[in-house]
């Protein structure tokens, strides 16, 4: 019954996801579908793509390693999404024309500024993709025993068919189906852990103290408060949820879509990584990568366990459609585009668009064949935005006036500074070089405002 019921749910997501998609005329279409969506349409969206394997099995793997320390680190995300929502969100009506982060970039610091954000937004989209993909495969693997490679196959093989097809339109349409099936299969899961495990008390008083505790044992308060600001700034304004920012009919819909996914990101991964408490509580001997697999089949009963399978399986599918689909747009609209030697028609640039989407896909089938941690690839994924990207991107967004100068110098410091940092220093007191890169790239943008103004 397990399998009938998930080769219904993952017939019925390509099926769906083809349909919805049904009318992309030109690379705009394929990037932002429109831009009419309600706020509740970006809130499903926005949360769907962020919650991939590494919010969620990731963080139940952290948890039953060291405690409930990842939970509070990962409120570092959400605390940017707020954040976002507040003071990010409501200025995207300036942007009405554009359908990739490299448009907003360009309108402040030039059409090279456009490119070298399309490279690193590349860069930093496939490898959180591969790290996606590399999920599938292990989900197929844990939960149905599929080989992983035949796993991945499937995964990728179903996203790759309705993104290439219906792009954003696609992408929307799915990641709400999908968005239904995790807010149910998780805290579900969780609600029969708890019980499985003799109740909330018995469940607390079966823990060992120290996953309670903050730092976790063998961190310091440096590490802790490095990690959290990882996942403040790690993933902030990464092209997928510009994308999302991009959607809305107005301003008000995209600011409400993006603070409920900020708040409800809280109750998500405090129940994700309860599960990986319920794990250890379970099966102490357990290997950590499996917390979240043991849960759902030692717990759940046939045909409901077939749902969360569902759930996780949509969790992944969710954040990979996602971030295939901005690298695609990143490599079309802010790499080939600009390059004056080629020039490509509408219907050109959306042939291209799909053609790389299936290049893309074939591509990270190949990396994923070789990653083990979901949650670390993605925080070595994040070296390649946040320090080079995030501040001229927020810069431009919050209206300061700056030049191509001022990109590039910030640029340079923010990778140079991460560089320095993570690799030749080794990472000083544990403190991460991301966070170290951020505030140079902060410092090498004001420093170059400041200088150009006396120049004038």
């Amino acid at each position: 019954m397990d399998l009938v019921i998930i080769s219904l749910y993952l017939g019925g997501i390509l099926l769906f996801g083809l349909w919805y998609g049904r009318g992309i005329k030109d690379l705009g279409d394929y990037a932002v579908a429109g831009k009419a969506y309600s706020a509740p349409i970006i809130f499903a969206t926005l949360s769907a793509s962020f919650i991939g394997g590494g919010f969620s099995m990731g963080n139940a793997e952290k948890v039953f390693r060291f405690g409930i320390m990842n939970i509070v680190a990962l409120f570092g995300f959400s605390l940017s999404q707020i954040l976002i929502a507040r003071f990010i969100a409501p200025r995207m009506g300036r942007y009405e024309d554009a359908i990739s982060v490299g448009d907003i970039m360009e309108k402040s610091y030039g059409t090279k500024a456009k490119f070298f954000t399309g490279l690193f937004a590349l860069i930093a989209c496939a490898g959180i993709l591969g790290a996606q993909i590399g999920a599938m495969g292990h989900i197929f693997n844990v939960f149905l025993e599929i080989p992983k490679f035949h796993g991945i196959l499937i995964g990728i093989g179903i996203v790759l068919i309705y993104v290439t097809a219906g792009g954003m339109k696609s992408v929307v349409g799915t990641d709400i189906v999908q968005f239904i099936f995790l807010i149910i299969g998780i805290p579900l899961t969780l609600i029969l852990a708890v019980h499985y495990s003799g109740g909330i008390s018995a469940l607390v008083h079966s823990v060992p103290a120290q996953h309670f505790s903050i730092p976790a044992t063998g961190f310091t308060w440096t590490t802790f408060i490095s990690l959290f600001l990882v996942f403040v700034v790690g993933e902030t304004l990464v092209p997928p949820y510009v994308q999302r920012l991009l959607l809305a009919r107005d301003v008000k819909a995209v600011s409400r879509g993006t603070l409920w996914s900020g708040i409800i990101s809280i109750p998500f991964f405090m129940t994700s990584g309860l599960i990986g408490l319920s794990a250890l509580v379970l099966n102490p001997g357990l290997d950590a990568n499996l917390a979240m697999p043991f849960v759902v089949r030692t717990v759940l009963p046939v045909g409901v366990r077939a749902i969360m399978i569902s759930a996780v399986i949509a969790i992944i599918m969710s954040s990979a459609d996602s971030f295939l689909n901005a690298a695609t747009v990143s490599f079309v609209n802010d790499i080939i585009k600009p390059m004056k030697s080629i020039n490509l028609n509408p219907h050109q640039e959306l042939r291209v668009a799909r053609y790389f989407t299936i290049f893309l896909g074939i591509a990270g089938v190949i990396f994923a064949v070789k990653i083990e941690s979901v949650l670390d690839i993605l925080l070595f994924t994040y070296n390649f935005w946040a320090p080079v990207i995030l501040v001229p991107l927020v810069a431009a967004i919050l209206g300061k006036q700056a030049t191509s100068r001022d990109f590039t110098v910030s640029a340079v410091c923010g990778i140079g500074g991460m560089i320095l940092w993570n690799y030749i220093l080794k990472q000083p007191r544990g403190f991460d070089g991301l966070v170290v890169g951020v505030v140079c790239s902060a410092l090498g943008f004001m420093s170059s405002r400041v200088r150009g103004t006396r120049v004038q």
